[in-house]
């Protein structure tokens, strides 16, 4: 199944670098939610776009977002990579493969795990989905773009 912009996202409960819990519920009617799904910690391109999201982390915590990385890898690996980089978001630990396969990640040549990042909205509807194995920057500033979009004011007359 693949989501589109439209779709209810659909919940999750997964575990964080730091050993907590955390689940879609717990930003519906609160928070826009970036999630994005990255193949590996520590490779260039994947560090490339955690690099990114940390660069622009306060403009989305200014435009009302919180950011979640998802990749296979272990907890372990999380928290080191996380470590290592500075990182001011947490990272989901989906050694399972199943909050991949409910938001329709799919493998690039059927070799790669996919990168693809969705902002969904306060009340838990996809706005955004962008996906793109090499485009890592892209991926920010897109999503960027749209949480800002989400949290302007609507203009009456």
């Amino acid at each position: 199944m693949t989501l589109q912009i439209g779709d209810r996202a659909p919940d999750f409960s997964a575990r964080t670098q730091d050993g907590k819990t955390v689940s879609l519920s717990d930003f519906v009617g609160k928070k826009t939610l970036v999630l994005y799904f990255y193949p590996k910690d520590d490779t260039p391109g994947c560090t490339a776009e955690a690099c990114s999201f940390r660069d622009n982390h306060q403009m989305f915590l200014d435009a009302g977002a919180v950011v979640l990385g998802v990749s296979a890898d272990s907890d372990a690996s999380h928290g080191s990579f996380a470590k290592k980089h500075s990182l001011p978001f947490s990272l989901v630990s989906d050694e399972s493969g199943e909050l991949r396969a409910k938001y329709g990640v799919k493998s690039t040549l059927g070799l790669f795990p996919g990168r693809v990042t969705y902002v969904i909205d306060k009340r838990g509807i996809i706005k955004y989905v962008f996906s793109s194995q090499i485009r890592f920057s892209a991926h920010v500033e897109k999503a960027l773009d749209i949480v800002k979009e989400l949290e302007r004011p609507v203009a009456t007359a």
